[in-house]
Parts: structure tokens; sequence; C-alpha cells
């Protein structure tokens, strides 16, 4: 592992965003390959990924290709699953050598000690998807979808993600309470947990960085899906919030 910062994103739904910002990410990818000590994708990397035994998703190759050699060159990377892609299995862990996780993960990274989880279905709220969410999850759902041709899943899996409609829409959609249920989420657990640093979820789309007790801090790395932000941290110094712009 080399002693490069940690770096941070999260929410970029590719497939649901305009190919020019699909790009801007592969590029954002080859500038965090050359730069990074290890990389954090939480959650949503995809707005809709699923395996199949012998399937993967043809229009995800060339970023999962820039994956593989980002491993391959010695930077470690973890994926949190999200509620878009909370479905990975062994081909990210095996085929392309990400550490795939689903839920919350403890991790060491530049000193610091942080909590790394999406964020759905955290802290308040969200009740919606909570009612259907271990429905979704669970082995005889899997199994079923499993069943269904890879372009039936992928079109159902269109028509139920809102990405489009919020880009169709011009504007982010209103998620405060959201970004408020995990601000204050984030909050417990570092006011409970002294030997925590560093809070990082997603899923909001809200980038943040907010120190919520002297050196300790709650960042949510936003998205791609209207501001192409992300989150570096380093050696010293508090984490930083970046708007990609290559």
């Amino acid at each position: 592992m080399s002693d490069g910062p940690l770096y941070i994103v999260s929410d970029v739904h590719l497939g649901a965003v305009p190919e020019s910002t699909e790009a801007a990410f592969h590029r954002w990818l080859r500038h965090t390959g050359e730069r990074a000590g290890r990389l954090v994708v939480n959650g949503d990397l995809f707005d809709f990924w699923f395996e199949y035994r012998s399937v993967v998703p043809a229009r995800h190759l060339r970023t999962l290709a820039l994956l593989a050699e980002i491993v391959e060159s010695g930077t470690p990377v973890l994926f949190v699953g999200g509620n878009h892609d909370w479905w990975g299995d062994d081909f990210l862990r095996g085929r392309i050598g990400v550490d795939f996780h689903r839920g919350t993960v403890r991790i060491e990274a530049c000193g610091r000690s942080i909590l790394v989880a999406h964020g759905d279905g955290l802290g308040g709220g969200d009740l919606r998807y909570r009612a259907v969410r271990s429905t979704l999850r669970s082995g005889v759902a899997r199994t079923l979808f499993r069943w269904l041709h890879p372009d039936v899943g992928d079109a159902i899996a269109r028509r139920i993600s809102g990405t489009r409609r919020q880009l169709a829409s011009g504007h982010p959609p209103a998620r405060r309470d959201r970004s408020a249920h995990l601000a204050e989420w984030a909050r417990e657990q570092l006011v409970g947990d002294p030997t925590l640093d560093i809070v990082a979820l997603g899923h909001a789309h809200e980038p943040t960085v907010a120190e919520v007790a002297p050196g300790r801090h709650y960042v949510n790395s936003g998205d791609w899906v209207f501001h192409r932000s992300y989150v570096t941290l380093g050696d010293s110094g508090p984490p930083v919030l970046h708007e990609w712009t290559g």
C-alpha cells in the first residue's frame, strides 16, 4: 500500500448519468489511481448492479477495468454497496479485486479511525425504503431476480430508479431531511465512540465536511449526478472536500 492520501467518492450512478459525466469520472479514476494510498467507493457507483453467475453489465466494462488497474497498481479499493449496487459479490471481489462489503465498515487510514457506510436506512427517515429493503435483499428475491433475463432485469431497475428523473428535472432532489438524519446519526456515532475520528457517508447527495468535535468529522462525499464531488484525507489536517473539474 502506498503512502498517499485516502480518497472517498460515492453516488456516481453510472448507467444513468450522461456520457460526459462518465468520461469525467474515468479521468478522475486515473488521477486518483496515480495519487491515492487507498480509495473508498462508498456506494451507488452504479445506478444498478446485479451479479449473475456468468454475465456482467456490458456498459460498465471500462469502469471495472480502471478499478482493476488501480488494484493491480497496489492501491487498495474498498467498495461499500449502496442501495443501487448492494448486490455485488464474487465478481467484484475475485475478478476486479476490490474489497466489497455490505453495511458499515471500520477502517484505519492516515492515522485516523474511520467508520464507512453508504447511509441508506441509517438514522431516522427513509421509511418507505426501510419497508421494502429487507424484501429486496432477501435470498429469495435475489434468486428470483437471477432467473430473469439480464436485459429484463436491467429494464426493471431503470424504471424503478429515480436518478434519470432527477437529471431530467435539472436540479438536485430536496433531501434536507435525509441529510439531517444522516448528520445526526454520524454525530451520535462520534459522540458515542471517542476512539472514532471520522464517519464517512454518502446517499444524501449533499457534499459535507463538518467538524463535530475538535479534530473529529462527519464527511459526506456528495455525488456525481450534480456535484462531481469527492473527499480526501491526508496524514495531517482535516478531511478536504473537492469538486472535480478535469
